[in-house]
């Protein structure tokens, strides 16, 4: 099946053209894009679809490199928390049982229509089920994903320290019999993580020729050593992404100091398991030493500039990351630190935050280098740089096409300012992954939004009741970690922090108090 844009203007994000808009015939063959040529030259075949391009646009599909689904049964729950207390919460320590899968496949879904109506043909999804996650819990996520048509990366997102050795100072702080509780319930060990993984990726990867399986320790402070490089070891033999959150908040860059006297940065790089297969979610808290180590091994970094904010967690260095050459994708983070997966609010965020973080404007990210992000830093984050991210022959047809008679658009002056500034996916007339249409003039194709919807409506209210009562259960541990997050951000690091987060924070008199 063939499907011709003709005379249509392309943002290709490609080697050769990068994000300079021009008019060209773009051929879809099957899932794949056969040809860009001249407008006009590309001969039409009986049976092919032909699309107008006059007054479109057509991109690459926006990829989302950091998101978790479980969050989005929480939108619009919380504000005003950091992450430590926000965590507490949106995943509870105490008293949650797992959730029916029905729920979680409604919530994928959820997340999956709002992503794909916004431009997303991708996203890697760092699945955390709690109090834990079985295979079956994560196959109701890649069913919903292979139902709604999107190209998907899911992890088994791992901790296995006790969840009060990951945090410094609370064995410190915290009642011992608060601490008791926690151990009551041993995390999974190395093996059995790892067993999980391998028939994980026995049951889901390459699933549909477009999911993909994601080995993702947590964190450097959650995961015992062994599993760090152990988990490292098994995303090398099935070359998949090592995904894994680092340096989010100053409570992490004081962790890596308690923990290991160093920042944890250096401490992954001591254990050998940085590399091109490595995507640091986050990365705000790094000191220059750190961004030379992830230039050195290839690694990523996962912005997330929305949620950073709402978290309160600090601005990541994205001037210096990308002068050093350090890939940089971006991602929406979860739908409760967020409050939504549409990738367009990341972007201009991403594009106005780092505005504010110099007076230098002339180190100001470019619309280009938010758009770049946003397709081949994703792509290139999740393994995925020689079948998605751009638009070349050969790639895959993952793309979207806009009206450019919208207001989005008017008056129209550069496609790249208006992509990054003045949309927010309202102008989106079509949306193509593996060259399906999967949505059309706003509306998913091949799952039925007001079902959904309509079911999850239906199940809220029991789920958010449950929830609701564990939230309080573990209320007994906020006045601790207000301590610990009070304690950290008066720590004058013996660093040398890359981004302006430091100055900003000690400046507080009342957390140096």
């Amino acid at each position: 099946m063939r499907t011709l844009l003709r005379d249509i203007t392309v943002i290709a994000m490609d080697d050769e053209h990068g994000s300079e808009p021009f008019t060209a015939d773009v051929l879809i063959d099957g899932d794949r894009i056969a040809e860009l040529a001249a407008p006009g030259t590309v001969a039409r075949l009986p049976g092919d679809t032909v699309i107008a391009g006059r007054d479109r646009l057509v991109t690459p599909g926006l990829i989302n490199a950091h998101l978790h689904s479980w969050e989005a049964l929480f939108r619009g729950r919380y504000d005003n928390l950091p992450l430590e207390l926000w965590m507490l919460l949106s995943y509870p320590i105490l008293g949650l049982n797992p959730l029916p899968e029905r729920l979680i496949h409604l919530r994928t879904l959820m997340v999956a229509i709002e992503s794909l109506k916004n431009g997303v043909t991708c996203v890697l999804d760092d699945v955390i089920e709690s109090p834990g996650q079985s295979l079956e819990a994560l196959g109701t996520v890649f069913d919903a994903y292979e139902q709604a048509g999107i190209r998907a990366n899911c992890s088994g997102n791992i901790v296995n320290r006790d969840f009060t050795d990951t945090i410094p100072f609370a064995n410190e702080l915290l009642p011992p019999e608060l601490v008791a509780r926690v151990r009551a319930d041993p995390p999974p060990s190395t093996e059995e993580y790892l067993e999980f993984s391998r028939e994980a990726l026995r049951r889901f990867d390459h699933r549909a020729g477009r999911l993909r399986y994601v080995i993702a320790p947590s964190g450097p402070q959650r995961c015992t050593e062994d599993l760090l490089v152990a988990a490292n070891e098994l995303s090398l033999e099935h070359d998949t992404t090592y995904h894994i959150h680092v340096l989010e908040t100053k409570v992490q860059a004081v962790t890596g100091q308690e923990f290991y006297g160093d920042t944890l940065v250096g401490y992954l790089d001591g254990l050998g398991v940085l590399s091109e297969r490595s995507t640091l979610a986050h990365g705000i808290w790094l000191t220059d030493s750190d961004i030379e180590a992830l230039a050195r091994a290839g690694a990523s970094i996962a912005h997330n500039p929305i949620s950073n904010q709402k978290l309160g967690a600090g601005i990541a260095p994205l001037r210096k990351l990308l002068d050093a050459g350090v890939n940089v994708a971006l991602g929406s983070d979860g739908g409760s630190s967020s409050d939504s997966a549409r990738m367009f609010d990341v972007i201009k965020a991403a594009a106005l935050l780092h505005k504010i973080t110099t007076p230098d404007y002339e180190q100001w990210p470019s619309a280009t280098e938010v758009l770049w992000a946003a397709t081949r830093g994703g792509a290139r984050s999740m393994r995925l740089a020689g079948e998605t991210g751009a638009l070349a022959p050969g790639l895959k047809a993952d793309l979207v096409i806009f009206d450019l008679r919208t207001i989005n658009f008017t008056p129209r002056n550069d496609l790249r300012n208006h992509l990054v500034y003045s949309e927010n996916g309202s102008s989106i007339e079509q949306v193509m992954v593996d060259g399906r249409v999967v949505v059309r003039d706003g509306v998913c194709t091949l799952v039925t939004e007001a079902a959904v919807l309509a079911e999850l409506r239906e199940l809220a209210p029991e789920f958010l009741s449950r929830h609701g009562r564990a939230e309080e259960i573990n209320r007994v541990f906020a006045p601790y970690f207000a301590e610990i997050h009070r304690r950290c951000c008066a720590v004058a690091l013996p660093i040398n922090l890359s981004g302006g987060a430091e100055a900003a924070w000690l400046a507080d008199e009342r957390l140096r108090a």
